[in-house]
C-alpha cells in the first residue's frame, strides 16, 4: 500500500508542479469565456462595412432602406422591452453584424430590369480597390406589391452572406405588408397591435412541486457542467496513456516493476493522476463559484436580483464529484490499455481513436439529451454501462431524474470500472513488458486468460 502511495504522489507532485498547469488552472477559464464572449463582441461591434445598391421595381421603398443601420421601430424599447424582445425573437435569424450603406436605384421607369441591373451586377465583381464596388445587389421587381408570388433576388460575393440577405429581405417585407395592408383598407398599425407575440417564461416543476425557473441558462449550464466533465477524463486519460509510453520506450518501468508490482503501479498512476484532475477542478469551480456570488451580488445592489439556486441547485454539486469520478475512471482505465499494449504515442493514438469516439456518444448526443432528458433513448444512455455518469450528470441538471435512476446508473458505473479495472490490471501486467508487434485481439485475450 505504501509503495502505491508513493506512486500516486509522484504522479500528483510532477504534475502540479509544472508551471504550464498552474497558468493553465489558473488562465483556462477566463480564455474559455474570452473564446465565448469574443464572437458575440465581434457581432455586437460589427464586422466592416458593406455598399450595397438595392434596384426597386416598384420604386416605392425608397424610405425602407433609408436608415438600414437602425433597428427597427417595435425594437427601440427601454431595457425591459429590449430583454422582452430578446426572448421574443430569440428563434428569429440574427441581426446584420455590420454597418451598411444603401445605394437605392428607383427602376420603376426601367423598360427591362434585368438589363437595368447588369451595370451592378457588373461592379459588384470589380477590383477591391475600385471606388464604386458593391458587396451586394437586391434586386426587387416590380410587382412585388401586387404579386405575392414574387421572388426578390440578393446577389453577392459570397455564398454565405445569409445575414445581408436576411435584413434586407426584412426590411423590405415589412413595407410590402404595410403596403398590402393599406390596399385592402387595413390599418398596419392595428394589425401590429392585434399580432403581437406574448413572451413565455419557462418553469421546471420537480417531482416534490417545487417551480424553478431558468430555461436557457439551465440550457447553459447542462453544456457547461457537461464540458467540465468529459474534458478532464479526455485529457488526463491521454496523460497517464503517454506517462506509460513514455516509460516503456525508456525501459523505466523495467526498474519500477522490480520494486513495484503492476498492480500498484497501475492504481498509483490512476489515482495519482485523478486528484490532479480534481485538484484542477476544485480551482475552476472554486472560480465559478466566487464569480456567480459577485455577480450576484452586483445585480441584488442593482435591483436587479438573480436566483442562482434557479438553476444551480446545491445537490449538482455533489453529483458533479460523483460522476466526475466515475466518469473519469471508466476512460483512464481504457487509455491505460493502450499505452501498455503499444510501443509509441502515434501508435496509441491510433489505437485509441476509434474506442474514444464510441466512449463519447453521450457528447455528441448532447444537445438531444438536454432538450428531451426524459426520452427513453436518454433514459436508456444514463443506465447504461460507460455512458452512465455523462448521462446521468446531464440529465439532473435540466431535470429531476428519479432516485432509482440514479442508484442504478452509479451502481452499473462502479461494476464497469471494477471490470475494466480487473482487465486493464491483467492486460497492464504482461503488456508493460512487451515491446515490438502490437498484439491483437486474440492475444490480448490470452494475456487476460493467463496473466
Amino acid at each position: 500500500m505504501n509503495k502505491m502511495f508513493a506512486v500516486m504522489k509522484r504522479e500528483y507532485l510532477q504534475a502540479v508542479r509544472k508551471k504550464s498547469f498552474i497558468i493553465m488552472t489558473l488562465l483556462l477559464p477566463f480564455l474559455m469565456a474570452a473564446l465565448l464572449a469574443v464572437p458575440g463582441l465581434i457581432m455586437a461591434k460589427g464586422m466592416g462595412k458593406k455598399r450595397i445598391a438595392v434596384l426597386d421595381g416598384t420604386g416605392r421603398l425608397e424610405s425602407a432602406f433609408a436608415r438600414p443601420n437602425e433597428p427597427p421601430k417595435e425594437e427601440q424599447t427601454d431595457a425591459a422591452g429590449a430583454a422582452r424582445n430578446a426572448v421574443m425573437q430569440r428563434n428569429r435569424p440574427p441581426q446584420l453584424p455590420s454597418q451598411m450603406t444603401v445605394e437605392y436605384v428607383n427602376q420603376s421607369q426601367s423598360a427591362n430590369f434585368d438589363e437595368a441591373a447588369k451595370p451592378y451586377l457588373k461592379r459588384l465583381t470589380a477590383r477591391d480597390d475600385a471606388a464604386d464596388k458593391l458587396e451586394g445587389v437586391f434586386l426587387i421587381p416590380k410587382t412585388a406589391v401586387a404579386d405575392a408570388e414574387t421572388r426578390m433576388s440578393y446577389y453577392s460575393r459570397s455564398a454565405t452572406d445569409f445575414m445581408t440577405q436576411e435584413r434586407l429581405t426584412r426590411m423590405a417585407n415589412r413595407s410590402l405588408h404595410r403596403m398590402r395592408l393599406a390596399a385592402n383598407g387595413i390599418d398596419p398599425a392595428v394589425v401590429d397591435t392585434l399580432l403581437q407575440d406574448l413572451p413565455v417564461e419557462a418553469v421546471q416543476l420537480s417531482r416534490s412541486g417545487e417551480r424553478k425557473k431558468g430555461g436557457e441558462l439551465n440550457f447553459a449550464m447542462a453544456f457547461l457542467f457537461g464540458a467540465m466533465l468529459i474534458l478532464p477524463s479526455l485529457v488526463y486519460g491521454q496523460e497517464t496513456m503517454r506517462g506509460i509510453v513514455q516509460e516503456k520506450t525508456d525501459r523505466v518501468v523495467e526498474v519500477l516493476v522490480s520494486s513495484v508490482s503492476p498492480m500498484q503501479l497501475l492504481t498509483g498512476k490512476i489515482v495519482g493522476v485523478a486528484a490532479v484532475g480534481l485538484t484542477q477542478i476544485v480551482v475552476w469551480v472554486t472560480m465559478v463559484g466566487l464569480i456567480g456570488a459577485f455577480a450576484g451580488t452586483t445585480l441584488a445592489m442593482a435591483d436587479a436580483p438573480i436566483n442562482l439556486s434557479q438553476f444551480i441547485r446545491p445537490i449538482i454539486g455533489f453529483y458533479f464529484f460523483v460522476f466526475y469520478i466515475l466518469a473519469y475512471l471508466t476512460y483512464v482505465c481504457v487509455y491505460a490499455i493502450g499505452g501498455a499494449i503499444c510501443n509509441s504515442e502515434k501508435e496509441a493514438q491510433q489505437f485509441m481513436m476509434p474506442i474514444m469516439m464510441l466512449m463519447m456518444a453521450p457528447w455528441f448526443l448532447m444537445m438531444p439529451i438536454v432538450m428531451n432528458p426524459e426520452a427513453p433513448f436518454a433514459i436508456g444512455f444514463s443506465l447504461a454501462p460507460v455512458f452512465g455518469p455523462i448521462t446521468m450528470f446531464v440529465r439532473a441538471t435540466v431535470t429531476d431524474p428519479p432516485l432509482w435512476h440514479f442508484l442504478v446508473s452509479i451502481g452499473l458505473s462502479i461494476l464497469t470500472i471494477l471490470a475494466f479495472f480487473w482487465v486493464t490490471a491483467k492486460i497492464f501486467r504482461i503488456g508493460i513488458l512487451s515491446y515490438g508487434k502490437r498484439p491483437t485481439i486474440p492475444e490480448l485475450m490470452r494475456w487476460v486468460r493467463v496473466a
